[in-house]
């Protein structure tokens, strides 16, 4: 094969590796892969706070949780939703509002973490931490991680394909299966890590320690 040939074909897959990589950058396309923080499990999120440096969790559950049904040892409150009065009947459940959003989550957080700190989300079941770790990616935190089993986890039994979760559930209701449509199934719990009842003041959602300190 002729040497200029062999340099062309050079050439031309040096052009096509760099025009990828402008592309993987700049697209909408590598915009979303940037923007997706890494899920890990409870486990791997206890051994870092034990082993990397600058490493937080940041609980993002609703205080009443973080209160009544405990929360990890040193985990940092921060709601990403809010309780509220209003007493709410659907599809045959019901139960109080949660879903009213914290639109200052994002603003809170930067108060008092820097965008290179190792952020571990957690909540109930990977459900708010998921959209808050995102929230915290877009807003240029580096080092995001939505803890993906939770607190409690998910209820039992739980399959990412809807269509076997579904399966295994007729059969788990039909047996009388404990624990049915419990949580009990992974999450930080599940796993034996330290968590408490005890509430510490450093850990508190600081909008509520500064309206205490006003009431003084």
């Amino acid at each position: 094969m002729r040497e200029d040939k062999i340099m062309d074909k050079k050439t031309l897959s040096t052009g096509l590796g760099v025009l990828f990589g402008f592309l993987l950058i700049f697209s909408p396309l590598g915009n979303s892969l940037a923007e997706e923080p890494k899920k890990i499990l409870s486990m791997e999120a206890y051994d870092m706070l034990n082993t990397v440096p600058d490493t937080y969790l940041i609980d993002v559950r609703t205080r009443a949780e973080y209160q009544f049904v405990g929360h990890p040892i040193n985990a940092y409150l921060f709601p990403y939703m809010f309780m509220t009065n209003k007493f709410l009947k659907k599809n045959g459940a019901v139960g109080y509002k949660f879903n009213k959003r914290n639109k200052s989550v994002v603003q809170e957080i930067s108060k008092v973490f820097k965008k290179t700190d190792n952020l571990l989300i957690i909540c109930r079941d990977g459900t708010r931490s998921a959209l808050a770790a995102k929230g915290l990616v877009k807003a240029g935190f580096k080092k995001t991680y939505d803890v993906e089993d939770g607190f409690e986890g998910l209820k039992f039994p739980a399959f990412k394909d809807s269509n076997k979760n579904k399966f295994y559930h007729q059969l788990a209701k039909r047996y009388k299966i404990h624990g049915l449509d419990k949580r009990r199934h992974y999450g930080w719990q599940w796993w034996g890590l330290p968590w408490t009842y005890d509430i510490v003041p450093k850990f508190i959602y600081p909008p509520d320690k500064r309206s205490s300190k006003k009431k003084k």
